[in-house]
């Protein structure tokens, strides 16, 4: 096997890790929905991130690296996360895990669609191209109508909204301030929003024996699911990582049958398929233009 193949290789276990990650904090998240509402879950998963993101960088020797630099920024894009992650908790309670995985999966173009008007980046013919595409790949998994097109979609469409502007700030904060730097003021953020929003009526459900492994699922899941993926993309063409990732699908749709009784809807699969493809038409676009430049 050469160096390539090993870098490849390697990069796809990561992503398997992120597979099962994201898999996992899905489940927890449905298994949650009884006990917690989605507030209470983004505050108990942000407290124990604080613990785990705090304990990293101090193992790491890396405290100094948590600074207030940018602090306007790190509140707007957290802000913007936790109304995305609050949608996405709410959604894979409510429809079939498949359907809100394959709508997450607009992310990037909904990134594409955005990054013109707030970070000045160009539209290409490619990318609105693939932006459109995206969008034929949305209609049919939702197949919009009165039966259909229930809370439960336009919430994880909306997270899928909600996590692009996340990724566009995150980009613009990976410029001046580190990556522990940026979780660090996640977790914490998250924390006070979800105190806020969870105990608005004074009343808010503590853990229970059943629920706290539930919780640490969560806020492990989510800092690992990250973590793998930035490992694969590290060492691995994104050319190569973005379609392991789809991989989420197939696996969460199987999860999701096994656990839930919830049917393998085909055009939740062709819908997906077309996602997939507009998303990878636009990495390849951008990987030769990269080469040629």
């Amino acid at each position: 096997m050469g160096q390539d193949d090993n870098q490849i290789a390697r990069g796809a276990l990561w992503m398997t890790g992120a597979i099962v990650s994201f898999t996992a904090m899905a489940v927890a998240g449905r298994e949650l929905s009884a006990t917690h509402d989605t507030f209470e879950m983004m505050l108990y998963r942000s407290l124990l991130g604080i613990v785990i993101v705090t304990g990293v960088l101090a193992a790491t020797g890396n405290l100094s690296q948590i600074s207030t630099r940018y602090l306007w920024l790190h509140g707007l894009r957290n802000i913007v996360h936790f109304c995305g992650q609050n949608l996405w908790f709410f959604a894979i309670s409510v429809i079939p895990l498949s359907m809100v995985f394959a709508l997450e999966f607009t992310q990037p173009l909904w990134v594409v669609v955005l990054a013109p008007l707030l970070v000045g980046e160009k539209m290409t013919r490619m990318r609105a191209v693939a932006a459109t595409a995206g969008f034929a790949g949305i209609l049919i998994v939702a197949r919009p109508s009165a039966e259909t097109l229930n809370a439960g979609v336009m919430a994880a469409a909306g997270a899928a909204v909600f996590f692009a502007l996340t990724t566009l700030a995150t980009k613009r904060l990976t410029r001046v301030v580190t990556v522990g730097c940026i979780m660090f003021w996640l977790t914490v953020t998250q924390a006070i929003l979800g105190l806020i929003t969870a105990g608005y009526d004074l009343e808010i459900t503590l853990p229970t024996a059943a629920s706290l492994p539930w919780l640490a699922v969560i806020a492990l899941g989510g800092l690992l699911a990250h973590f793998c993926i930035t490992n694969a993309l590290a060492i691995a063409p994104a050319t190569v990582i973005i379609p392991i990732d789809f991989a989420r699908l197939p696996a969460v749709a199987i999860v999701g049958m096994l656990l839930y009784a919830e049917q393998l809807d085909a055009w939740v699969f062709v819908g997906a398929a077309v996602i997939f493809g507009a998303n990878y038409l636009n990495i390849l676009s951008e990987t030769r233009k990269n080469r040629i430049a």
